[in-house]
């Protein structure tokens, strides 16, 4: 009697979003630290006229990668709003296949790449068929809302962090291990070939879970008729007394300016963080890449053990400016690493940095009616694409004219922007101390 009991467990577990997450995450942190590192191989002979050698490789690598992440950025973005409008209409599933279609397809592309010695470039149609699939912009999107249609208005920013949770903790798993199988390879195809095909395999794995067994939850009929107001405390617990069902178009703009301002200073400081660590006086190799690439996916962990603390104390507001103030100090030591043990103190000091955005996207989605949430998340989703299309060449190009006399520029630049990024959010908790006022004023 044990044994069915157990296997309707099992099927119950592998119906929930976990394990999709699970699954592409491991695909994605193993295919991450292997195409930086096919990349590094590729551009190691490359020699400019009056350039050094190292400095000619940082050269090409960051161009590849400005490259490769604009089309990251600006393909999704119609594919990713006619999936979002599916989601809105029903189609909840859309938004997760679609795009997991286009990770099983990139993914094999690199593989291709490297057991046939095949040119870089054909990449940059392989980030075309990603983004045609909607890619992350869709994908991401697709989770949230499937996360927080599953839960009360009130517990979306910590349902949200668990989920935030569960990716991090397996991109931890998946880089540690990634720069190791990236050594394993066959005489006869070369460095790669082992940990792209385990990156492929997880990713059709994932894809299959995502078609055959993904079970769709359904908002509350509570939650599909009506909104919350933004940010402040009672909104978690009790409804606003007099407060007519419409969005605060103030406080939402502020949190979409806040977004910008916040993902153009991190997009920016990790585009050309990965360049960084592979130049002197780092020169790190595949296994240092992997434990880097575990660090920055330890953040989650520390995060979401970061919202569990603060959010007994204090607001959602507060809880962001801790966010950024942790990104902004730690950003702002990476200005200066010359060593490895010095770069992981900065990302140390990092240890809040991944509260804001899950924070934001969970006020966002409390201010939406069920059928809408697709859309709004979504909607957000494309803000942070706009943020990308400049911050990728923006950095790209101080990276290298800053190269040879601070190389850190780009990171003190980065946060310099966070810092500004945080006066929207303080507007927002003034606003929601006034109203908060207001209303026990009114109460007395």
């Amino acid at each position: 009697m044990a044994t069915p009991s157990l296997c309707q467990a099992a099927f119950a577990v592998f119906r929930q979003i976990e394990p999709i997450i699970v699954l592409e995450q491991l695909g994605s942190t193993l295919f991450d630290t292997a195409l930086q590192m096919v990349v590094r191989d590729r551009t190691s002979n490359i020699t400019d006229p009056g350039h050094s050698s190292e400095e000619s490789q940082q050269t090409a690598i960051t161009n590849f990668y400005m490259t490769y992440n604009l089309i990251i950025k600006l393909t999704p973005i119609i594919p990713a709003l006619v999936l979002a409008s599916l989601s809105d209409r029903g189609w909840r599933k859309a938004p997760i296949v679609v795009p997991l279609s286009g990770y099983l397809l990139s993914r094999l592309g690199l593989l291709l790449v490297v057991i046939f010695g095949l040119p870089l470039k054909l990449m940059f149609a392989a980030a075309v068929v990603f983004g045609l699939s909607g890619g992350f912009s869709a994908y991401w999107p697709g989770i949230m809302t499937l996360a927080s249609l599953g839960s009360a208005a009130a517990d979306r920013s910590k349902v949200m962090m668990r989920v935030e949770l569960v990716y991090g903790l397996t991109g931890v798993v998946g880089s540690l291990v990634s720069g190791h199988l990236f050594l394993l390879y066959s005489s006869s195809l070369g460095n790669g070939t082992v940990l792209l095909s385990v990156s492929s395999l997880l990713n059709l794995l994932c894809l299959i879970f995502a078609v055959v067994l993904l079970k769709v939850k359904r908002g509350t009929s509570e939650d599909s008729e009506e909104s919350y107001h933004l940010l402040s405390h009672a909104a978690r617990y009790t409804r606003l007394v007099g407060c007519c069902a419409g969005i605060n178009v103030v406080n939402v703009a502020l949190l979409f300016a806040a977004a910008f301002l916040y993902d153009f200073a991190v997009g920016g400081a990790v585009e050309v963080l990965g360049s960084f660590v592979l130049k002197s006086p780092l020169s790190w190799t595949a296994a240092q890449v992997g434990y880097g690439n575990a660090a920055g996916c330890g953040i989650f962990v520390t995060s979401f053990l970061g919202v569990i603390a603060f959010r007994k104390c204090v607001g959602d507001e507060t809880m962001i400016l801790i966010g950024m103030l942790s990104f902004a100090v730690g950003i702002y030591v990476m200005s200066f690493v010359t060593t490895t043990s010095l770069f992981y103190v900065a990302r140390l000091l990092n240890l809040f940095a991944l509260i804001p955005m899950p924070t934001i996207r969970a006020l966002v989605s409390q201010q939406v009616p069920a059928s809408r949430c697709g859309i709004a998340l979504t909607c957000l989703e494309m803000t942070l694409k706009v943020a990308g299309i400049v911050y990728i060449p923006a950095f790209t190009k101080i990276y290298q004219n800053s190269l040879t006399w601070f190389p850190g520029l780009v990171f003190l630049i980065s946060s310099v922007i966070t810092v500004i990024s945080m006066i929207p959010i303080s507007i927002i908790g003034c606003r929601s101390a006034q109203r908060q006022e207001y209303v026990r004023i009114q109460g007395d």
